[in-house]
């Protein structure tokens, strides 16, 4: 359980609200705790602007809470504030304007160091806005490798150098330079990096002209950023740039890292969030961006792919591996630097609950997967070419749980794959089967006519189908034994696929007619409907025997299965037809499998 308390005096984009009008503000940061972590948050608006009497009340808090977020509260106050309870609570406490900010910063300033190719030690970094966050970010990206020296610092009063008495004060004067310059024109000149924590508009075009090579630009004051990225680019093409905006590349956003930091924090009961856990988040946050991207996040923006670049120098907000790759690394800085109070002992099981938070199919899959570990089988995709399927590739790849065997074009195939940042080898980490070129050509067009020449399908149909199709090639594989399963239908209607595999692999012995088997992972369960895709108009027998064959596959799941029969009647409120079809299958289903938890009919 984790507080998120603020007293209003610096809401973002609103300013000194009031505690009562940041209420909204911090209950939508709960809901991202929850959302993204599984954390539970009690909202806090505490009506007091005086740092110690905002202490007092914080502090006497403490037996409830698992850690505490300090939010949306004013510089220079925020800075007393969250120093002092560091030191007089024994749970994380952490203020997220601040570190939040600065984490995110780190992990974009090291990936674009690397796609600029710049030694962190040797740029020049001009920043805009001397606040909490800004401050933050400093402290932190000193520790990364950004010599002071190297650092100047404008303000609302200018240039932050030695001797300046207006706006300065214990915090901020620590970044001042011996330096005559007095303006942010007259200091970004040859500046590697740009980080703006300021306001709108106050980064000029011909500002960016006078940066070095490949300047990157990190303009975060929102909504409106110091310079939007098209004017940027309009004298800079060669400028990598981030913003604090969902409408362009490279969001620095929060949610990046706080829920996750906390996660890590709290299920290793660390008494802090420390500077060792704070850099391992920035570590992971920023690998991550390098790994290949994850189905789930590429479509959810509408992106075909999504690779490490000028354009992706930091994970998405909703990239589900978040909460897998940094909570992980933050507990396991908080054991080692002796902060955590409950160390884990097993990192792979904690990976693996993580996992079926995040991916709730892991939980019905788990038996699945941990039988396909132990006995890899052979698996022909269809789709081979699909940049959908290569992901699935790369993931069961790297769990070990198939033999992929691919369908598709050498070349397409391997063009995909470098498109995508995967890290799939054709021929070493799967079997390619290219329709273009492979020696069973001959072999399979043969076996296909020899199935469908009583269909009325030509030697020439056969040798054009086997060439053209790869469900029919992936069905021919099965039969001959050459794969062990088959994934087909990514795309295509479902019905334009099944003929093929139908009239290829068959029906099991003994079965006489198949059905279609939904999987639905719902918050409450997973539900499996039978049958959705084949059958128009199933006989009451027929639907008896797909139930029995539907409850023997919901076994293999690992999951006793309830069956429930369904109608638009209620146990013989209506004597429609299909009612009683329903009500009839219910009593076969009753006299096939006696043993099975059903009821029915019902809606």
């Amino acid at each position: 359980l984790v507080a998120v308390i603020s007293n209003g005096t610096a809401v973002l984009g609103l300013g000194n609200i009031g505690a009562l009008a940041s209420k909204p503000v911090m209950e939508g940061k709960a809901g991202l705790f929850k959302k993204f972590a599984g954390i539970n948050v009690f909202d806090i608006e505490v009506d007091e602007t005086d740092p110690e009497q905002f202490i007092k009340v914080v502090r006497a808090l403490e037996p409830t809470f698992g850690g505490i977020n300090l939010e949306d509260i004013k510089a220079p106050e925020c800075f007393i504030i969250e120093s002092q309870l560091r030191e007089q609570m024994n749970i994380p406490v952490m203020h997220d304007d601040q570190h939040g900010t600065a984490i995110i910063v780190g992990a974009a300033l090291m990936n674009g160091l690397k796609v600029t190719e710049k030694e962190i030690g040797a740029i020049k970094l001009v920043c805009s806005g001397a606040g909490a966050a800004a401050l933050a970010c400093l402290d932190l990206i000193v520790k990364l490798g950004v010599k002071k020296e190297n650092i100047f610092v404008s303000d609302i009063a200018g240039v932050i150098y030695e001797g300046r008495t207006e706006e300065i004060n214990e915090y901020n004067v620590k970044y001042a330079q011996k330096t005559d310059a007095r303006t942010l024109g007259d200091v970004i000149g040859g500046a590697d990096v740009f980080l703006g924590v300021s306001a709108p508009g106050v980064l000029k075009p011909e500002m960016v002209k006078t940066m070095a090579d490949r300047p990157l630009i990190m303009a975060l004051a929102n909504p409106t950023p110091e310079i939007l990225p098209e004017e940027a680019k309009s004298v800079r093409p060669d400028a990598v740039i981030a913003t604090g905006r969902s409408d362009y590349p490279n969001q620095v956003n929060n949610v990046l890292c706080f829920p996750f930091l906390f996660r890590g924090a709290l299920d290793v009961g660390a008494t802090a969030i420390n500077d060792e856990m704070k850099m391992a988040c920035v570590h992971a946050l920023a690998e991550l961006a390098h790994v290949e991207s994850d189905e789930t996040v590429v479509r959810a923006y509408g992106l075909q792919e999504l690779n490490f670049g000028p354009d992706y120098l930091i994970p998405k907000p909703f990239d589900p591996r978040l909460l897998v790759e940094l909570a992980p690394a933050v507990a396991r800085a908080a054991m080692d630097s002796g902060v955590a109070t409950r160390p884990i002992e097993d990192f792979e099981v904690y990976r693996q609950k993580l996992t079926e938070f995040v991916f709730r199919s892991g939980i019905a899959m788990k038996p699945v997967f941990e039988r396909a570990i132990s006995n890899p089988k052979r698996v022909v995709y269809a789709e081979g070419e699909s940049r959908r399927v290569l992901r699935a590739v790369q993931t069961a790849v790297d769990e070990g749980i198939v033999k992929p065997i691919l369908v598709g074009r050498r070349e397409v195939v391997s063009m995909r794959i470098e498109q995508l940042g995967l890290r799939l080898s054709v021929d070493d980490d799967f079997e390619l089967v290219d329709p273009e070129g492979d020696e069973r050509y001959r072999e399979y067009w043969e076996d296909y006519h020899s199935i469908t020449s009583r269909d009325g399908v030509s030697r020439n149909e056969a040798r054009f189908l086997v060439r053209t199709n790869t469900t029919v090639i992936a069905s021919l594989m099965l039969r001959r034994k050459e794969a062990d399963a088959m994934i087909c239908g990514v795309t295509g209607r479902y019905r334009e696929h099944l003929p093929h595999v139908f009239k290829i692999v068959g029906l099991r012995e003994g079965v006489g007619r198949a059905a279609a088997l939904s999987m639905l992972i719902m918050p409450k369960g997973t539900f499996f409907i039978c049958d959705t895709h084949v059958n128009p108009g199933p006989t009451a027998e027929q639907i008896a025997k797909f139930t029995v064959l539907a409850s023997e596959t919901v076994k293999f799941f690992g999951m006793e299965p309830k069956i429930a029969v369904l109608s638009h009647s209620n146990f013989g409120s209506s004597r429609h037809d299909n009612a009683k079809k329903m009500e009839k299958a219910v009593h076969l289903i009753r006299e096939m499998a006696p043993g099975l938890e059903i009821d029915g009919e019902m809606h």
